[in-house]
């Protein structure tokens, strides 16, 4: 299952395409050309098509929230709409809540972005030097991470685990 794993943002979003084992393709991009990722998917034999999409759902936890946080809502609706109005009817939708992030990956409610990345490489980069990143001559699983496509790909993660363990 190819899953497209989609970190949203007010003005740029992270996404990752995994097919729970290799990373397809990952960037940190603007909104608008994350969509037309969205709506270019399975339209050309040298992309790898996604079955799905999972975004990162935002959650109101009683704390007051400003205008970026309505951009990235803004945003996440865009972004699954591009499924309903794809001409490709295989790509479905799911959204997942940072909180089910931290605690399928970390079992701690308190994690934070380092302990997420942690996790991610002591299951798929362990024992490796700079985080599983490697270097430009000897590339690692992680190479070329960075920011939000961490959180892209936790969030792969999590939604692949968890729809493995419901298909047994």
């Amino acid at each position: 299952m190819n899953i497209l794993a989609i970190d949203p943002g007010p003005i740029e979003s992270a996404y990752v395409v995994w097919d729970g084992t290799k990373i397809e393709r990952f960037a940190k991009a603007e909104n608008a050309l994350v969509l037309d990722e969205i709506s270019l998917c399975g339209k050309f034999k040298e992309l790898i098509a996604p079955q799905v999409l999972v975004i990162e759902q935002v959650k109101s936890y009683g704390m007051t929230v400003g205008a970026s946080v309505f951009e990235t809502v803004f945003w996440s609706g865009r972004f699954t709409m591009a499924c309903e109005y794809n001409e490709f009817s295989f790509l479905t939708w799911d959204r997942i809540p940072r909180m089910d992030v931290k605690m399928h990956l970390c079992h701690s409610s308190r994690a934070k972005d380092s302990n997420i990345i942690q996790a991610l490489v002591d299951r798929f980069a362990p024992n490796e030097k700079n985080r599983g990143k490697g270097t430009k001559s000897a590339p690692g699983f992680f190479y070329g991470f960075k920011s939000d496509i961490w959180q892209a790909f936790a969030l792969a993660v999590t939604y692949f685990d968890q729809s493995k363990w419901r298909d047994e």
